[in-house]
């Protein structure tokens, strides 16, 4: 059975002070842990606890209703675990930040490591719980960079061995969207702006196009030129327009002028 525990108002205080409140979900089938977490984080004046959650299909209910900023979320948890909570989790106009506590699972620690994201080992300690929160209060401030840490997340939380190809962050209004790697057809920079493309929408991208093309380095995407990368997987077709030129097409029917050196990287890849 789930539980759930939600903050009444908080008397005395402005609502401009609240405004400003750093509002927790904790997640944990441990009562004591959730209660050391508790116990630790109120005595933060900017840092409103709205919930707890012991599962993770309660964790679910909870972060759709309450809308937190935070999450301190346990790995080991029955029903569902804190990795399968991660893979449900879908970026919008609202992105929590999320603290992954566990007890002993090492791969999860090693993977955390490498992909630069927080976690706690408990027993969780004051010093060390406080550090997290003031990074989270960082990414907080920063949406395009609490998207690019989801999609670290649930890259980890999905790979059994082996770490897989990065999600593209792609933003769209006031909203950030997470996509595979699959779906992009190409990026396009457009003097400051980066576009990524994929058969249905058009997104803005969150980094330049440079540091896109390091963390696809190795992938299926390649440049065409200096202000666009294409998935070669979606290449529909290539002809010669010239001795120096050839014209890529994409599936959706997207084309671009490439010279006859990248056109080549291209044809090798596709084994044309």
């Amino acid at each position: 059975m789930g539980l759930s525990s939600r903050a009444g108002e908080l008397p005395g205080i402005p609502n401009w002070v609240k405004s400003k409140l750093v509002r927790v979900l904790l997640v944990d089938d441990e009562p004591i842990a959730r209660r050391v977490l508790r116990e630790e984080l109120e005595l933060q004046p900017d840092v409103e606890i709205v919930g707890e959650a012991d599962n993770g299909a309660r964790a679910m209910v909870e972060i759709e209703a309450l809308e937190p900023d935070v999450i301190f979320l346990d790995l080991q948890m029955p029903q569902m675990g804190g990795l399968e909570v991660i893979q449900r989790l879908h970026c919008g106009a609202h992105l929590p930040v999320i603290v992954v506590v566990t007890a002993y699972d090492q791969y999860a620690v090693k993977a955390l490591d490498d992909g630069a994201i927080d976690y706690l080992l408990k027993p969780v300690a004051a010093p060390r719980l406080l550090r997290s929160l003031e990074r989270a209060r960082q990414l907080l401030s920063s949406r395009p960079e609490a998207a690019e840490n989801l999609a670290r997340l649930q890259e980890l939380a999905g790979v059994p061995a082996a770490p897989a190809i990065r999600k593209i962050v792609g933003r769209l209004g006031d909203e950030y969207f997470l996509l595979n790697a699959g779906e992009v057809l190409a990026f396009q920079a457009d003097g400051e702006i980066v576009w990524v493309i994929t058969a249905k929408q058009r997104y803005q991208a969150t980094q330049s196009l440079r540091k896109i093309e390091e963390k696809l380095n190795g992938t299926t995407f390649r440049r065409v030129h200096r202000n666009a990368l294409v998935n070669v997987d979606h290449v529909r077709k290539m002809a010669a327009l010239s001795s120096n030129r050839w014209l890529i097409t994409l599936h959706n029917n997207q084309e671009f002028i490439v010279s006859k050196r990248l056109a080549r990287n291209v044809r090798q890849i596709l084994s044309w």
